[in-house]
């Protein structure tokens, strides 16, 4: 310490440093191969990282690492911390930010290194991130940003960027482009365009249009993302060392972990720029690593990975039905795969990581907490871990504080989800092949009718289920076999085969969704009427449905006990799989006396 105190009288660059910053020692990364993941990532940015930031960069800051101050300076600069709890959510950096902004240098020094723990379950990480992404819209938002920008030089500008707000704007910007490229697709092969267009460039012999798509898809491998954390290693451990790490970590699915910590940075950057928000998710930094059941994974995750996951696959799935008459499997294949492996991904990355989540015991447990979740009332003092509606309320917080602007951006957004149903009403032959907007129409009717029958459906529930319960289960029965005859006869008089029937319930599920999010939005002005009840049985619908969906395969492979014995010995260090390995037995002794 006395050497390092003794930085602060000499002159790095032009002044005295007024930050002095230190190297860190993340211990946490053998618990598990999510510890070991973030140890590595944490290491690369709190060593080569802040070194190259701090010279020749020149725009290192303060981000909650061990660093030391000079107390003198910014008590006389108005403080190390800001006194806004949501704007300056991530108050660390707007310490460095206050010490640049007023004159200050920030250095940093590696003879000196203190011990960290790092966060070592998916839901202690998956907060970290949120808490952090949402802490880099706030500083999008801020001053702080704005007055650095303008005085800095245009190097140190751009390194600014990068090195603050430029990771998470850029890793939107990314996903934002998926969207478009997939919607793009869907667009050209519902219009028939794609397949005008692969059909003339066959006809002239051309192979540069299915090579042009299928190159982007090399450029999402994704690989890049662990380079800095090759260089740290290999300049800590030796190149061998670090390809050999590298390697095992993409054995233990690195990939997949990285993938979906994705979507965790853009959902809470995005939707926080959009209507604000930010609070802070204490994590804890426990070493104990523990099974998250069913229902607390998708309350954490379902509108941040779920229901992304679920549009992509639908866009996938839509588009491969329609371009098979005219385009190679091997172009499709070119084209999506790194999509299809990130929507995945994004769907049961939370259960391939969590502790025994493939044990058989663990999920019926979890099928039965779930579905206490789904049919538990809501209302004042209830937890939204108790109860589905708790949750869902509390899901839409961000929406109530979010201006007219932000509730039209919302909107806008939302009606993405009528492009399938618009597209593949004119693309099968149910129009017989007419474009008259009237046919359009007469398929919002079909939609309206099936929302009067689930509407019918609750009138009828709240009236007779607790009386007339044999009343209430013929009425259900009488209005499904009318739903099921009417489908029989639509389809009959209009020649739909079983794929085309397929695809119109694929066309209709979006604009449901689209429907609720709308409501959301507008939520204010038909809270107080009858619409808003059937909103809300609306949403538990699918949210039922998407849980269902989500917990069948895990259900499945729960049966195969190889599976969960894989997963142990493959994701976590050798004391926590003997752990495991006892738990089951002193469970059964413990039942026996």
């Amino acid at each position: 310490m006395r050497n390092l105190l003794q930085e602060f009288i000499r002159n790095h660059g032009r002044r005295p440093p007024t930050i002095l910053g230190l190297r860190e020692n993340i211990f946490t990364g053998s618990v598990s191969s999510l510890a070991w993941f973030m140890s590595y990532q944490e290491t690369s940015f709190v060593t080569i990282g802040q070194r190259l930031l701090a010279n020749p960069l020149r725009v290192r800051f303060h981000y909650g690492h061990p660093d030391v101050f000079d107390r003198v300076f910014h008590i006389t600069r108005g403080g190390i911390s800001k006194a806004s709890k949501t704007i300056n959510l991530s108050e660390d950096v707007f310490a460095g930010f206050n010490s640049t902004l007023r004159r200050g240098s920030v250095t940093y020094h590696e003879y000196l290194q203190v011990g960290k723990g790092r966060d070592v379950g998916l839901i202690q990480i998956s907060k970290f991130e949120a808490k952090v992404a949402n802490g880099n819209s706030e500083q999008t938002l801020s001053r702080d940003i704005y007055r650095l920008g303008r005085r800095f030089d245009f190097f140190r500008m751009l390194s600014c960027y990068f090195t603050t707000i430029g990771f998470y704007f850029s890793s939107l910007i990314s996903v934002i482009g998926i969207y478009v490229f997939l919607y793009g697709q869907l667009y050209l092969v519902l219009s028939g365009l794609q397949k005008a267009l692969i059909i003339e460039a066959k006809m002239r012999n051309i192979q540069s249009l299915e090579t042009a798509l299928a190159s982007q898809s090399f450029i999402q491998l994704g690989l890049l993302t662990g380079l800095p954390m090759v260089m740290e290693i290999g300049l800590e451990k030796g190149f061998l060392t670090a390809l050999k790490d590298f390697i095992l970590m993409q054995l233990q699915l690195a990939s997949v972990f990285f993938t979906f910590s994705l979507g965790s940075k853009i959902h809470y950057y995005g939707r926080t720029i959009l209507h604000g928000g930010a609070k802070y998710r204490p994590t804890g930094r426990k070493v104990v690593v523990f099974h998250a059941s069913f229902t607390e994974n998708y309350r954490l995750y379902s509108r941040s990975h779920f229901v992304k996951g679920f549009e992509l696959l639908l866009l996938l799935i839509v588009y491969d039905l329609f371009r098979r008459s005219y385009q190679s499997s091997m172009a499709y294949v070119l084209i999506t795969y790194s999509i299809w492996f990130m929507s995945i991904t994004w769907l049961f990355a939370p259960f391939l990581f969590n502790p025994s989540g493939f044990s058989w015991d663990k999920i019926v447990d979890d099928w039965k907490d779930w579905n206490k979740w789904i049919k538990q009332q809501g209302g004042i003092g209830i937890q939204q871990d108790k109860s589905w509606q708790s949750w869902w309320n509390d899901e839409q917080a961000h929406l109530r504080r979010s201006g007219l602007g932000a509730r039209l951006l919302e909107i806008l957004l939302s009606l993405r989800f009528f492009i399938y149903q618009y597209g593949l009403v004119y693309h099968l032959d149910i129009s017989q092949q007419s474009k008259n907007f009237l046919v359009y129409v007469l398929s919002w009717i079909v939609i309206l009718a099936v929302f009067l029958t689930v509407k019918a459906v609750n009138m009828g529930r709240q009236q007779f289920s607790a009386n007339y319960h044999l009343v209430y289960r013929f009425f259900k029965a009488f209005l499904f076999l009318g739903i099921l005859s009417t489908i029989i006869s639509l389809s009959v008089i209009c020649q739909l085969s079983f794929k085309d029937i397929i695809v119109c319930c694929l066309a209709f599920l979006p604009t449901g969704w689209g429907l609720i999010l709308i409501a959301q939005a507008v939520r204010p002005k038909i809270e107080d009427s009858g619409i808003w009840d059937f909103v809300q049985v609306l949403g538990k619908a699918y949210d039922y449905g998407m849980g269902i969906v989500l917990y069948t395969p895990i259900a499945i492979l729960a049966w195969l006990p190889i599976i969960s014995a894989f997963q142990t010995r493959f994701l976590f260090n050798e004391a926590f799989n003997r752990h495991l390995q006892i738990q089951p037995i002193l469970a059964g002794k413990k039942k026996h006396k």
